[in-house]
């Protein structure tokens, strides 16, 4: 918007002095959101990196477990110990809207079908083992949506953030300086007209 663009008069400092309120009224919605956005983004972040903890934990004991199964089966013999059957699992979400992101919340359904292949040695630390690595990955799969909530939220933080600062830093600065070059104009005509109409006010008195 350049300063001498409009053609300055009252009407159309009404009309900038409208829409700087306009302006002002989205700037201050957008700081709100992006404030809103800021604390849902540590909201989730801390329970990502809670689950982070929990995670690495069961790793560790997932490696603990593993290594207690190959103590007792080989590595041979472990390889081909029967895999858990899973083939009921199913991936559940829940999603919902904040501030226009779309938040995911997701759970690993593991459910034994009892399609379970015994084997044919069985042991309680390769039982252990599938239960370590079933943990694994039920918690897996809640970090996996709330790392795709993080993206999103923060792909929407950053364009909030980007609007609100060319509000802030151009669009309103741009409006104020061409209200104060407009009314500083219209002020310097009206003087002129005072002044004129008080010399034409003496050259009559005479």
């Amino acid at each position: 918007m350049s300063t001498m663009r409009t053609v300055p008069t009252r009407a159309a400092v009404l009309e900038l002095k409208a829409e700087r309120v306009v302006v002002g009224e989205a700037y201050d919605f957008l700081d709100e959101k992006r404030l809103l956005l800021a604390a849902e983004l540590l909201r989730q972040l801390a329970e990502y990196d809670r689950l982070q903890q929990e995670f690495e934990q069961l790793r560790r004991q997932a490696v603990t477990a593993l290594l207690h199964a190959v103590a007792q089966h080989g590595l041979q013999g472990l390889s081909v110990y029967p895999a858990a059957a899973i083939k009921t699992a199913h991936f559940e979400t829940e999603t919902r809207n904040f501030m226009g992101v779309m938040l995911a919340s997701t759970r690993l359904q593991l459910v034994d079908d009892g399609a379970t292949v015994t084997a044919a040695c069985p042991s309680s630390e390769a039982y252990a083992c599938q239960q370590a690595f079933r943990k694994l990955l039920e918690v897996s799969s809640r970090m996996a949506g709330i790392s795709g909530s993080l993206y999103r939220l923060l792909v929407e933080y950053r364009l909030t953030e980007r609007r609100a600062r060319a509000l802030e830093n151009v669009i309103l600065p741009e409006i104020e300086q061409t209200l104060h070059a407009m009314s500083t104009h219209l002020e310097e005509l009206e003087f002129e007209d005072v002044v004129r109409v008080r010399l034409r006010q003496r050259q009559t008195g005479n």
